[in-house]
């Protein structure tokens, strides 16, 4: 992360003439205001909001119409059988140009690890991964270096940093989910490994066009069932629905949403850190930092407000195994912001892809008002792609839990009467509803 000391730069008490004096006299700083050297070298401003985790720290890098994109995976625990193949099976889910209701862009997102492995293993040092852009049209954004599109991260960016890459929409374009997935697939063969933990996502909703939650099996639901098709609907009914829905504003060069629900089977007890790092909370924060989300739930969701506490409860029972369990799961698997678990399950809802071209009205980076009628090869719905993209975030929260659980709760040996280890049995569905 990079950081610079504040006493290498000029400061409210230096001498120097700073753009201030062009500020009106009630918004100017105080002249008087002035720092201890000793207490200035110790004042650091750190730059922030590509990293995500604490013990498994992802950063990912590049803009959509750089030379590049990838990521910096750092506390990645040594000897883990880790190849570029872990990582392009994801990648591939994840790539443009996968059919006709995705972007029409041309990559094949081809990854290379440049450190942290040796002899097939990973060496417990940081793994650089890189993924070269091959086909960017920059001169298709050259209406939009001045014109902001409606509801896009232009205008926004702007006004933060007041520069931004304007080719592809730069840091904002759904291209940096590269790193996240590159990082997911790790991530996910951690947590495979250890805990034979599955996190999958799918297409419930398009548009208008709904997946009735009774239609899909969360004990039995396979990957297979999900790629079966281009909309990544387990249902091949409504799959078809979903995608007939797409193509009729696709045609029209309009855009709509949608809806991925992603489930997690057989995942650790007691992930989470009450208060402020709440299983769910980080959860929350994973999904919503992904282009385009507009909402999160989880369990029964805002569907849960209207149920009395005697509805809602998970009343437990104890399984077989001897475990504790619930005979309900409308805490989505999670209960006080740690994990219990059951079947975790939430829904993230996407908004429709603000570039389409249809003519819209805006203003451009000099305030005048004008039409934009954007250019460019963009998806008409991204929840098709969103899929592997919710799965890697959900994948990376669970790592750096259970990476800070082991931290806290496991350097002393557990209480058996209360915790279990890792090596869990497997979770059968009877008397069990979501």
């Amino acid at each position: 992360m990079a950081s610079s000391s504040l006493s290498t730069k000029p400061f409210l008490g230096s001498s120097r003439t700073h753009s201030f004096s062009r500020l009106p006299s009630d918004l100017r700083p105080s002249p008087h205001i002035s720092f201890r050297s000793s207490k200035l070298k110790k004042l650091q401003i750190q730059a922030a909001g590509s990293t995500y985790g604490n013990y498994f720290r992802v950063t990912t890098y590049g803009e959509s119409h750089g030379g590049g994109v990838g990521c910096i995976i750092d506390g990645c625990p040594p000897r883990l059988p880790l190849s570029e193949a872990d990582m392009q099976i994801e990648l591939d889910r994840r790539r443009p140009g996968q059919s006709r209701i995705t972007t029409p862009r041309k990559e094949t997102d081809t990854c290379k690890i440049l450190s942290g492995i040796s002899e097939e293993v990973t060496t417990g040092t940081p793994i650089s991964v890189f993924v070269p852009n091959t086909d960017q049209r920059g001169n298709d954004y050259s209406e939009m270096s001045t014109a902001y599109r409606p509801s896009h991260a232009d205008a926004t960016y702007d006004m933060k940093y007041g520069a931004r890459a304007v080719q592809g929409g730069g840091r904002s374009s759904a291209r940096e989910t590269i790193g996240r997935v590159a990082a997911g697939a790790v991530a996910k063969k951690i947590l495979k490994t250890l805990a034979g933990t599955e996190i999958l996502a799918y297409v419930s909703q398009v548009h208008n066009v709904v997946l009735p939650e009774d239609l899909v099996d969360p004990y039995t639901l396979t990957l297979d069932q999900i790629e079966s098709n281009i909309v990544r609907c387990p249902n091949p009914e409504y799959a078809e629905k979903m995608i007939n829905a797409i193509d009729v504003v696709r045609v029209r060069g309009d855009s709509v949403g949608g809806v991925v629900t992603c489930i997690v089977r057989r995942c650790p007890r007691g992930l989470g850190s009450p208060v402020f790092d709440k299983l769910e909370a980080e959860l929350a924060k994973a999904a919503m930092s992904l282009p385009a989300t507009k909402g999160f739930e989880f369990g029964s969701g805002f569907a849960g407000t209207t149920l009395c506490g005697s509805e809602h409860n998970d009343e437990f029972f104890t399984d077989e195994h001897g475990r504790i369990r619930t005979r309900t799961n409308r805490s989505g698997g999670i209960q006080g912001g740690i994990s219990n678990g059951e079947i975790i399950n939430m829904r993230i809802a996407f908004k429709p892809t603000s570039t389409i071209s249809r003519k819209q009205h805006t203003v451009t980076r000099e305030k005048k008002e004008t039409e934009l009628i954007a250019r460019g090869r963009h998806d008409p719905c991204v929840v098709p792609r969103a899929v592997p993209m919710v799965e890697a975030m959900v994948a990376l929260v669970l790592v750096d839990q259970l990476m800070a659980q082991y931290a806290q709760c496991n350097l002393f040996p557990i209480n058996p009467d209360l915790q279990e280890p890792l090596s869990l049995p497997r979770l059968e569905p009877a008397n069990v509803s979501l």
